[in-house]
């Protein structure tokens, strides 16, 4: 039952992903031809950013439906790292595309350029529509990969709005110098975000410890039993952001018996239950036994 509702959750994450890819080629060719009627470079920029987007989510879309394959001899513990993968590229591409935006926009403070300003009106209005759908579909999910992606369209549909009020307020005033001042604060907002989440995503990709206050919880449940005298290599590691690992090595004060043995193992095993460790090694050393692991 419990891998059950995983899978459930893994299957539904990619057709949200699946939803946002599908959504942004749409957009992204709808708005290169925007952007060549309007005579905008700053819509035309925008469409090459969307372009990337596009790869990155599509990327992403095929690295988590990947990491729904089940274990085998190569991958003993699955796939799920496969869609942390997926969201670190994202992560980078997105890092990458700000800092283009930002090189972009910053020599337009000194030449700022007027649009067609109709054109860019109608655009971002359609343009908020279409990210901010998929941006809600996507704030359905709990991956850190949906999350990253999250930003991909959070970083468009804030984007939009800078045009939307661009376009408004250059229908009566030529004030062209707004467009970059927007979209410079957008980036850089969005930017700090990202590199936010990248940095988490990092961690866990070094199998950084995820939660260390969930370890110090564990750790009390681990050292519950008076017989238990210590623990040492105790490790926790996410998958993927979602699913952690957790390996231990439990010292006893005492030779038990195996009903004594049980007991103990099943006081553990409900103590663990509400963290959702999708896998548990519990090595049980007695008291005149050295480990093995030195």
């Amino acid at each position: 039952m419990h891998n059950h509702n995983h899978s459930q959750s893994d299957n539904s994450a990619s057709k949200r992903i699946g939803w946002a890819f599908f959504l942004n080629v749409v957009f992204t060719i709808i708005e290169f031809i925007g952007g060549w009627l309007t005579n905008s470079t700053a819509i035309m920029a925008d469409a090459v950013h969307d372009l990337g987007d596009s790869l990155s989510i599509g990327t992403a879309w095929g690295l988590n439906k990947l990491s729904d394959k089940e274990a085998n001899a190569t991958f003993s513990y699955g796939y799920k790292r496969f869609s942390l993968l997926g969201a670190l590229i994202n992560g980078v591409v997105l890092t990458a595309g700000s800092i283009w935006i930002l090189f972009e926009a910053i020599p337009r403070l000194l030449a700022p350029e007027m649009p067609q300003v109709e054109g860019m009106l109608g655009l971002s209005i359609f343009g908020i529509a279409v990210n901010g759908f998929a941006a809600y579909k996507l704030r359905e999910g709990n991956s850190l990969n949906e999350r990253v992606l999250n930003w991909h369209l959070l970083e468009d549909v804030l984007g939009w709005v800078a045009v939307l009020i661009v376009s408004i307020v250059l229908m009566f005033k030529p004030w062209a110098i707004l467009d970059p001042i927007l979209s410079i604060g957008f980036t850089l907002f969005i930017l700090f975000n990202v590199i936010r989440n990248l940095k988490e995503t990092l961690l866990l990709f070094l199998q950084a410890t995820p939660d260390a206050q969930q370890m110090e919880e564990v750790h009390k449940v681990l050292m519950s039993s008076d017989d238990v005298m210590d623990i040492h290599h105790f490790h926790i590691w996410s998958l993927d952001g979602e699913h952690s690992v957790m390996t231990v090595h439990v010292e006893l004060n005492d030779d038990i018996s195996v009903s004594q043995l049980k007991k103990l193992k099943e006081q553990l095993r409900h103590g663990l239950a509400g963290f959702d460790f999708v896998h548990t090694t519990i090595e049980i050393e007695f008291a005149d036994e050295d480990c093995r692991d030195v």
